[in-house]
């Protein structure tokens, strides 16, 4: 190995960016594959400052590890700011993810206190708990374990179809109802751990990119007031696809506003997706939930046919 160098990300630095999280991948096997448009559109963040708080190493023109952070725009008592990150598998026990974890530290010391100074601060890192090493790095640090979500997977076969309640009536995305999804999002992961509201440019950026698939993607509404109330929004990655040979339908955003919860509209809706998913040809479908959220949630997605698969732990040091 020729001496590592160190300097902050740059747009231009995509598709090492995705040559990297793939040799990554093929280690570690958490179901995450890319291509250079992928983090792009990460890279693209309007909450992630690459300048002030992210760092990449490099051994020669490779880049073998980086890290970068994403603060929240609109926090209520402690602002979580999100390091991502990881070292490419040849690299690793050589102290690079060290530096890396403590730059991110720093960095999000320094993005907290441009944007939201009088708040506490956390840094939350999001890994899954079978890669090895990252319990000792982490904790060492100051992380503990604070949250654990839970990869859940359903194969699609014959899936029958979902009836919609009287007085709803079921609405694929499309560009014209976006900002319904986005406010049925936000209202409906008010009372969850960690959530604060999108705003319309985090929005696009995150959810509705290239990734999106508005066949199946679905909005509930209430006939009577025209109010959206429910909402499955779902991605999917060619980079997966073309890996693994599966088609997976990624239900990134599920959820009902609290004034319409307990009629079982989650699961319809949930269902409804489900349906057109298979219709659409794919494989399977997918989702993630909080294992410390609602009791009923993991219910819910276990009765719809989903099975445990990967956990993640959310490692959490508040500063």
């Amino acid at each position: 190995m020729s001496e590592v160098t160190w300097r902050p990300l740059t747009k231009a630095d995509a598709q090492s960016s995705a040559d990297l999280l793939n040799a990554i991948e093929a280690v570690d096997q958490i179901g995450e594959n890319y291509t250079a448009d992928d983090t792009l559109q990460e890279l693209n963040d309007p909450f992630s400052d690459l300048e002030r708080a992210s760092l990449a190493a490099f051994d020669g023109d490779r880049m073998i590890g980086y890290m970068k952070t994403r603060h929240k725009q609109y926090p209520e008592k402690i602002h979580r700011v999100f390091l991502d990150g990881g070292v490419h598998p040849d690299y690793r026990r050589r102290g690079i993810g060290t530096r890396l974890v403590e730059a991110g530290i720093a960095g999000a010391k320094t993005v907290h206190e441009l944007h939201h100074p009088t708040l506490r601060l956390a840094v939350d890192i999001h890994k899954a708990e079978h890669i090895a090493g990252t319990a000792e790095l982490f904790g060492a640090r100051g992380f503990s374990p604070a949250r654990y979500f839970q990869r859940m997977e359903r194969p699609l076969g014959t899936v029958e179809e979902a009836a919609i309640p009287a007085g709803f009536q079921a609405e694929p995305w499309s560009a014209e109802i976006d900002e319904d999804f986005r406010l049925v999002r936000n209202e409906s992961y008010r009372d969850r751990w960690g959530a604060t509201p999108v705003a319309t440019n985090a929005w696009q950026n995150k959810f509705a990119n290239h990734t999106l698939r508005p066949e199946i993607s679905f909005l509930l509404r209430d006939k009577a007031t025209g109010t959206p109330v429910s909402l499955v929004l779902t991605m999917s990655w060619e980079a997966d696809t073309a890996t693994t040979g599966i088609l997976d339908a990624h239900f990134m955003l599920i959820g009902t506003i609290p004034g319409y919860r307990k009629r079982g509209l989650g699961s319809t809706v949930l269902a409804h997706a489900l349906r057109a998913a298979a219709e659409h040809g794919y494989d399977q479908a997918s989702l993630s939930v909080d294992s410390g959220g609602p009791a009923d949630s993991a219910g819910i997605f276990a009765r719809a046919g989903f099975t445990p698969k990967l956990r993640c732990v959310r490692w959490v040091r508040e500063a």
